[in-house]
């Protein structure tokens, strides 16, 4: 586990690594996409095609080092290994009682579903509203990889903005930026404008995840990181269900999805209001006391 001093660097360079090693194979299929004839392809459906698999045989070939040199956790109980299906929400929800007790973190979370919602809508829809607008797919695909190739070092540069702003000032910042986003997105109708505005998100994008990730870590008892950290991650997966229905919703009602990028402003500004309540000092040192304290047999 990263020394606390460490945390937002090391939850920075993941971030900023896993941005480069999609970057370089996103490359490779857009040029497949492009110059299909290049690559053998007979058109660029088939090249398309063909990116899925690489996806694939990508994410195949670099699991391999985490199942060799991991160590492998004890293994599940009888029980639970005849009904997995069960044990795994009966886990879930011991996970949550256990994160509720610990007042700070809980809050935080709450914040993060908020905000993480907004900031997986703009990342999930980006490409539907700039198809919307008429940008067209070549202008889109590279975009995208002008996002993953500026998330890369913006990355490794907000790991080290906590030592001068603090790491809650630091997401502010990357949510105040979102909030320019969703708001220029409105009056966006030029390809030149996407492209600016991808490059914008590539600013904050990997920033704004890494540095929640390792504000939640540091307020995270250590015995406990495990079950809280996949708690963490699962329900991020479900905090983005309320945006996307947001996004279609005013997109449905007001016949555009114009405003639908402006709604997003609400889970920035809410998110980050509901962040400012969240005591890191208290988070932290309830941690580190958990962390001190004797083992009595149960869940700590």
């Amino acid at each position: 586990m990263a020394r606390p001093e460490e945390i937002n660097q090391v939850s920075a360079r993941g971030f900023a690594y896993g941005y480069v090693g999609g970057g370089l194979l996103l490359l490779v299929n857009l040029i497949w996409y492009m110059k299909p004839g290049w690559f053998g392809f007979p058109d660029a459906n088939t090249a398309v095609r063909a990116s899925f698999l690489s996806v694939a045989i990508w994410w195949a070939l670099f699991s391999i080092p985490i199942f060799r040199l991991v160590p492998e956790p004890r293994g599940a109980s009888t029980r639970e290994r005849s009904n997995p299906l069960r044990a795994s929400f009966q886990r879930l929800a011991g996970t949550f009682r256990e994160l509720r007790r610990y007042k700070e973190l809980f809050k935080f979370l709450i914040a993060f579903w908020l905000y993480a919602d907004g900031i997986g809508t703009i990342i999930h829809m980006a490409s539907i509203y700039g198809a919307e607008i008429g940008i067209g797919t070549g202008d889109l695909a590279g975009a995208l990889l002008l996002t993953q190739i500026i998330a890369a070092p913006f990355s490794i540069l907000f790991g080290r903005l906590p030592k001068r702003l603090g790491t809650k000032r630091s997401i502010y910042l990357a949510l105040g930026v979102y909030t320019v986003i969703a708001i220029a997105g409105y009056f966006m109708t030029q390809p030149w404008h996407f492209w600016v505005l991808a490059g914008l998100v590539g600013t904050v994008q990997g920033g704004s995840q890494a540095l929640s990730r390792s504000l939640f870590g540091a307020m995270t008892p250590k015995g406990q990181s495990a079950e809280f950290y996949g708690f963490y991650d699962i329900s991020s997966k479900f905090a983005g269900i309320l945006g996307p229905f947001i996004f279609g919703v005013v997109g449905a009602l007001a016949g555009s999805s114009r405003l639908s990028i402006v709604s997003l402003v609400f889970f920035f500004i809410v998110g980050g209001l509901l962040l400012s309540r969240v005591n890191e000092k208290e988070g932290v040192a309830l941690a580190q006391a958990a962390n001190s304290a004797p083992e009595d047999g149960g869940s700590m």
